[in-house]
């Protein structure tokens, strides 16, 4: 028995069948591209700059609608336009996810202009490169706020719009230092084990509604988050990114891109039935 495959249009892809004709003969079966993200709404945290706005980028790339929500309207701006610019769809909403009532009327905005929502990417977050004994409350209170509180307000308002509409994809993004320690960032390493282990109870209470729960766990990514770290510990910016690849089995740290394609597979068809799992994409950090 042969099988033979032919290649079919862009937005679809192609399946073996046995070749039983005896005389050469295929049959074809025309299906969806399980990457393809047409007629989706994707909403995309902390989208203005570093990973946020690499996944907007490419969850429109596949055909979403990209909705960014940050505080840094400029950038916001700047990431909607340079979407738009090679033919993609993106709209900002500034919002604060520290803030239920910025958060409540982003989804409400959101749902008014198009309807739904079917993909939720929880990226906003913040770092404070320090230990428990240096850091001031306030510090504490940001990076839990914003990294932990932001995950959980978006979630809330998001999910009833999702379950309305039959179901959706939620990725939520920890940190290979949510699964193990790191040095003077005590807040930043409590704060993604939250996360971590939010996504997991997610993934349990909302399985019943078709809403699947996953995290993405980045590596040091060559993100202006990364970049700050090096000024905050006083050191250089480019030694401290060369020296935070080089003991990977893959000897480079990550760029943007690495972490969106990720984000694009926990969105889309092919991950559906995967949920409450933690996907690490660090050159085997952690390995």
């Amino acid at each position: 028995m042969r099988l033979k495959m032919k290649r079919l249009g862009q937005d679809e892809t192609f399946r073996a069948v046995p070749d039983v004709s005896g005389v050469g003969g295929s049959l074809v079966v025309r299906s969806k591209n399980p990457l393809v993200l047409e007629g989706k709404v994707a909403v995309i945290t902390g989208g203005a700059s570093g990973i946020g706005r690499a996944t907007a980028g490419v969850l429109a790339e596949y055909g979403a609608q990209s909705v960014i929500l940050d505080i840094d309207e400029d950038k916001g701006k700047g990431a909607v336009s340079a979407i738009t610019e090679v033919g993609g769809k993106a709209k900002f909403i500034k919002c604060d996810v520290t803030s239920s009532h910025e958060c409540r009327e982003a989804v409400d905005k959101i749902k008014a202009k198009f309807g739904r929502i079917d993909i939720l990417f929880n990226n906003a977050g913040v770092i404070v490169r320090k230990d428990v004994v240096s850091h001031e409350e306030a510090e504490w209170d940001l990076v839990m706020n914003v990294t932990l509180k932001g995950t959980y307000l978006m979630s809330k308002y998001v999910i009833p719009a999702m379950a309305a509409n039959g179901g959706g994809s939620i990725i939520n993004t920890g940190s290979g230092w949510g699964l193990k320690g790191g040095d003077n960032a005590a807040s930043y390493c409590a704060a993604k084990a939250g996360v971590v282990n939010l996504t997991r109870a997610m993934a349990i209470d909302h399985g019943r509604q078709n809403i699947r729960v996953n995290c993405v766990c980045p590596g040091d990514t060559d993100t202006p988050m990364l970049r700050g770290e090096a000024r905050q510990l006083g050191l250089d910016e480019d030694k401290f990114l060369e020296s935070s690849g080089v003991d990977r089995p893959l000897q480079r740290i990550g760029v943007p891109r690495d972490i969106a394609n990720a984000v694009l597979f926990l969105a889309s068809d092919l991950s559906g039935w995967i949920t409450g799992a933690t996907i690490v994409v660090d050159g085997g950090g952690i390995a």
